[in-house]
């Protein structure tokens, strides 16, 4: 029989649901999730579990969750502080409205640049990406041949996505992560990684 590291390892990669106080640029303030938050992230993992562990950002809006689906199917539930969200400076708490309300065309020329065009205060979007990537290869390095639920958030989740298909990183906030959406990553020991849009399994 093969070696972990030598069998394809499967991460899936899940968004938290809605936040208390609903859709704003949130970054690292710590709200839990709301209701509906709940329900959606429930709704999203079905009644069954094929997971060998859980990875989860230590933030209220992810780890609450990961650790109620762990003890459900008893799973180890492993934080990770290296996938928490970007920091977003003097936006964090905003709405986009509000935002453009303060600068109109700052939440635009943001996304047409989101490496030059950083909120003030915001963390550089390169260090971001080199906590996220080195959060990442040590879940592959730890979990080899395993199947992983990751619960972080739609900036980790793009940043994996960025290193596993080398996307550019003016190019990352072009990927849109849905609330309680799940994506899923495969690789085998030579780290081919295939991003799987509907699992057949």
């Amino acid at each position: 029989m093969a070696s972990d590291s030598y069998r394809e390892t499967r991460i899936d990669l899940l968004r938290h649901g809605e936040p208390i106080g609903g859709r704003r640029y949130r970054g690292q303030i710590d709200d839990a999730l709301s209701k509906k938050g709940w329900q959606q992230m429930w709704s999203a993992v079905g009644e069954s579990a094929d997971w060998q562990q859980i990875v989860t950002s230590p933030l209220l809006r992810c780890c609450e969750f990961a650790d109620s689906l762990g003890e459900r199917h008893q799973l180890s539930v492993h934080r990770e502080p290296r996938f928490r969200e970007v920091g977003f400076g003097e936006w964090e708490g905003k709405t986009r409205a509000e935002l453009e309300q303060i600068t109109p065309g700052q939440v635009a020329r943001f996304y047409r640049d989101p490496v030059s065009n950083r909120p003030a205060g915001a963390e550089p979007l390169d260090a971001f990406y080199a906590r996220v990537q080195s959060g990442f290869v040590e879940l592959l390095e730890r979990f080899p041949g395993q199947s992983v639920l990751v619960v972080a958030h739609a900036g980790v989740i793009r940043a994996i996505m960025a290193h596993a298909l080398d996307v550019p990183l003016a190019s990352m906030y072009r990927i849109s992560i849905a609330n309680a959406g799940i994506s899923r990553i495969r690789t085998d020991r030579d780290r081919i990684f295939n991003l799987v849009f509907r699992a057949s399994e």
